[in-house]
């Protein structure tokens, strides 16, 4: 693969808070729109290009003010023969964001553009352009495919930070020249506040970016837009965007700690207690901030497949919208379970479908590890395994019906990517060592927090036979990104022998864990 250089560069709050002032924003980022009679559009919060394909792709912006998006693209940073692409009138009804789709798309290739901002009145007054890359996905195989993926960012109450260097891990994962980035959840904290500073174990000071929208919890459409503004003041991640390509997905934190549909709030902080209306308008935003091809289709849906060449199809999950209220999760029927009845049958003919070699599977919980929810002072599960060692129950059910929909119709290359639970690791399913047997091994790769708090190890549910093969995770709860145990994994296919590798990082890089899987097998 050719390689892009990348330019220089869960819901406690541990430690008391210090009544220090707020550092200072960046002034083009800080203020709000701006709707003066003079003046030129900005693009100040950078750009994004998501959901690329071999021959498509989305680009972000955000404006200052209203402003006419147009995107141009080339072959070369020259910009030689560039071809113009007119974008959607941005305005305050989506936050002055917009996304452009770009479609016949040479496959494979290294594209340049650049977003510029009309004036909507006399579209000769135009903003500084501002500029990005991205490749599309080759439709050689022989091409290879590299990716990352992780998840958690400035959670429980760790922003950015810019004596730590701010959201630095991207810097690591950019010096990777990915093909994209899959984000697999808690994209933002909507929950979690972010005060000035924080006294660490050792008496230091975390100091945190602050914002208005982030000294609370979000509960109205503007508090949870400036949720998704906060993480864009952080230049790592904007320079990071502009250079690789995201696949987003979302989880309970875009929301609130470990939503359900239709569920009412205990929590005092939230004079909103309807999760449903706190859950439309953090859909709405979350639509808003970042390029998903789906989202603007009629069901707004987070769900879909990306097909990113011969080698590869994503097939990214909505573990939130369709699931039943987190119970003990030990119902021996359970037909609504964690994805829906609707979102089961679409992944299960999605993945007959697919001639892809391997078939990624991004779910933004975890399949074996018990994860509680404990919020109302019940035993309650937050994911899918209770830690019943035995048969099936609850959202198992659905697990194992897909898990024997796979084996019976021998569909190969499957591999489980997952974030969650803020540490990382590996294990492999196997029906020797499981309750229910009727299924085929599998890898399911742990990783995370980009920027968050990091946490103990969950315990294993032995029902679909998982080993943990690899994990490091800190001790304690609420780890800073001070105290180490940021992820991010990595996956790189070769295009030859179409072996795919799965290599678990630290923050800065370093490689923690690798594990080679062969390509045409239904279990690896």
């Amino acid at each position: 693969m050719s390689h892009r250089p990348f330019p220089g560069r869960r819901s406690v709050l541990r430690g008391s808070l210090a009544a220090s002032a707020a550092l200072t924003l960046p002034t083009a980022l800080g203020s709000a729109p701006a709707f003066a009679l003079s003046g030129r559009p900005r693009a100040g919060w950078g750009v994004q290009t998501g959901d690329v394909t071999c021959d498509s792709g989305l680009v972000w912006v955000r404006s200052d003010r209203p402003a006419r998006m147009i995107v141009e693209t080339s072959a070369t940073e020259s910009f030689r023969n560039a071809r113009r692409w007119h974008g959607p009138l941005l305005g305050a009804e989506t936050d002055f964001t917009g996304t452009t789709r770009l479609r016949g798309l040479p496959s494979g290739e290294q594209i340049h553009y650049r977003v510029l901002l009309a004036d909507p009145d006399d579209p000769r007054r135009t903003g500084e352009p501002v500029t990005g890359t991205f490749r599309t996905a080759s439709a050689r195989r022989r091409d290879g495919v590299r990716f990352v993926w992780s998840g958690d960012l400035a959670g429980q109450g760790w922003g950015i930070n810019p004596d730590f260097g701010g959201y630095r891990i991207y810097n690591a994962m950019g010096a990777l020249d990915p093909d994209f980035f899959l984000c697999s959840g808690d994209n933002i904290y909507a929950d979690g506040p972010i005060s000035a500073s924080v006294t660490l174990p050792d008496g230091s000071t975390w100091r945190n970016i602050t914002t208005e929208e982030k000294s609370k919890v979000a509960e109205t459409l503007a508090e949870f837009r400036g949720n998704f503004r906060y993480n864009l003041l952080d230049e790592n991640l904007r320079r990071f965007n502009a250079q690789v390509p995201a696949i987003i997905q979302w989880d309970d934190h875009e929301v609130t700690n470990n939503w359900y549909p239709g569920e009412i709030l205990a929590d005092s902080r939230y004079a909103e207690k309807n999760v449903d209306v706190l859950a439309a308008r953090a859909r709405q935003a979350f639509s808003e901030y970042f390029p998903i091809s789906t989202l603007r289709r009629p069901d707004g849906r987070v769900h879909r497949v990306v097909h990113h060449g011969p080698l590869l199809d994503v097939f990214v999950l909505d573990m939130r919208t369709y699931r039943n209220a987190n119970s003990r999760d030990d119902q021996s029927t359970d037909p609504q379970g964690i994805l829906g009845a609707e979102q089961l049958n679409w992944l299960k003919r999605e993945l007959s479908r697919s001639r892809a070699v391997w078939k990624v599977i991004a779910s933004d919980m975890p399949l074996g590890l018990v994860v509680p929810d404990t919020g109302d002072g019940k035993p309650n599960i937050e994911a899918v395994a209770q830690g019943d060692p035995g048969a099936p129950l609850g959202r198992e059910l659905q697990i194992a019906e897909l898990l024997r929909f796979i084996k019976h119709r021998r569909i190969t290359g499957t591999v489980w990517l997952t974030a969650d639970v803020h540490y990382t690791s590996a294990q492999h399913y196997q029906p020797s060592r499981a309750a229910f047997t009727d299924f085929e091994p599998f890898w399911e790769f742990v990783s995370g927090p980009l920027n968050a708090g990091a946490f103990p190890a969950n315990t294993l549910d032995d029902t679909f036979g998982p080993e943990r093969v690899f994990i490091k995770a800190p001790t304690t709860a609420n780890v800073s990104p001070a105290g180490g145990y940021q992820f991010f994994g990595e996956v790189d296919i070769d295009g030859d022998s179409g072996e795919l590798t799965v290599r678990l990082r630290e923050s800065d890089g370093t490689v923690l864990f690798t594990q080679v899987l062969q390509p045409g097998r239904v279990g690896q």
